[in-house]
């Protein structure tokens, strides 16, 4: 979005018209929008802000559920933001360790701010951008004076923290400039520079947003680092600092589906477990257990060892599952090829077939071309290596634990 775009949008005719269109979800509506409110007379400008506003909103919805009806969004901002559930067990990290002010600095479109402002924090927000700033300014408006937005760079804003009660917040861009399509940039390229932000936190309780897959070896060594999943997808990595970073824990695991939350914490990363034979069961880790590295962990937990050294399955003979696994109980294992998996598929009257795979340059969806799939049964066909050898392991879901 251009400034001139915002500005038409922010009046009380653009805001109406937004109002009135309601989200769009499909691709192909866009068009038809633009046509049909360029033919009642509105700007280009006012139709360009109106209609793209309209489908971010509607893409908002995973992410900030029925507050996205009401917030404005830049491509990017929203592309970068965190889900609101996510932010809110960060605001009450903050509240828990005592801080009544924090100091977002690089807060995009105001998607963290909004939880810190709604568990109680005064909050100071700031980004660089001049349009994502003032769009930031809207999404916090109905706080007031609880949320105050700056223009304005991160290293000109860092707070007086001698109180004791001032944190700070750090979501570096991580992708190039701008409010459209933009591309990723490496770390040494961050807005603001991770060393200047680790020279902060060093000094300041902070937490900061990174992606879930940042060199760990680039991580200071002293700080508590988070992995955040949500509903099966990691989307995050938190590095805290201070008395932000919880005593005697420098590796975490925070696993979300839903409304429950589970976590798995450590002084550092976990001893693997032996390897063992297949057994009865085989579980897949959740990807922020993989990412902290507490996979060994989670096999104590499970009474289970490796399948395979270098590969996160693991495998049991004990009927347990956790919330930091996804669990199958094997029906067979097979040589990885579609000839013996076909006639174990017969054998079984499967028709409705999930395909897992790691460990093995294998296209799912061309290997499922390969399969003959007839029956009522359903089961997961989970393709890996078990040492030197590609197996296929027919397995079946194990309900979820909670």
């Amino acid at each position: 979005m251009e400034m001139s775009e915002l500005r038409a949008l922010l009046t009380p005719e653009g805001l109406e018209l937004l109002d009135d269109l309601g989200p769009i979800a499909q691709v192909a509506d866009v068009a038809r929008a633009v046509s049909r409110l360029r033919a009642a007379g509105h700007s280009p400008d006012l139709v360009s802000a109106v209609v793209g506003q309209a489908h971010l909103r509607s893409k908002a919805e995973a992410k900030f559920g029925p507050f996205a009806a009401r917030m404005l969004f830049t491509r990017a901002g929203l592309e970068q933001s965190t889900r609101l559930g996510v932010a809110a067990r960060h605001a009450q990290r903050l509240r828990r360790a005592g801080m009544s002010r924090v100091s977002d600095l690089g807060c995009g479109i105001g998607g963290d701010a909004l939880a810190f402002t709604g568990a109680g924090l005064e909050v100071v927000a700031v980004d660089a951008d001049e349009v994502t700033s003032a769009i930031a300014a809207y999404n916090l408006a109905p706080f007031g004076e609880s949320a105050t937005v700056r223009h304005g760079i991160a290293q000109e804003n860092v707070p007086d923290a001698s109180d004791g009660a001032t944190a700070i917040w750090m979501d570096p861009a991580r992708r190039t400039q701008g409010h459209g399509e933009t591309n990723r940039v490496s770390s040494d390229e961050y807005s603001p520079p991770l060393d200047w932000a680790f020279e902060v936190a060093s000094r300041i309780p902070t937490g900061i947003k990174l992606g879930p897959g940042h060199d760990r070896d680039a991580l200071p060594a002293d700080a508590e680092t988070q992995w955040v999943s949500a509903d099966g997808s990691v989307v995050e990595l938190v590095v805290w600092t201070g008395i932000l970073a919880r005593e005697g824990v420098r590796r975490s695991a925070l696993v979300i589906r839903g409304d429950e939350s589970h976590e798995l914490t450590a002084a550092a990363d976990a001893e693997d477990a032996p390897v063992r034979e297949l057994g009865a069961f085989l579980h897949e880790p959740d990807g922020a257990v993989i990412r902290a590295r507490l996979i060994g962990d989670v096999a104590r937990i499970l009474d289970a060892g490796m399948l395979d050294e270098k590969i996160a399955y693991l495998t049991s003979d004990a009927a347990l599952t956790s919330p930091f696994v996804q669990s199958f109980r094997v029906r067979e294992a097979l040589p990885a090829n579609p000839k013996a998996i076909n006639a174990a598929l017969k054998a079984h009257g499967i028709g409705t077939l999930e395909i897992k795979k790691r460990g093995m340059d294998i296209d799912p969806a061309a290997f499922r071309k390969k399969l003959s799939l007839r029956g009522e049964a359903s089961a997961t066909l989970i393709l890996t290596r078990m040492g030197a050898q590609r197996r296929a392991i027919l397995a079946d879901r194990v309900p979820a634990a909670v």
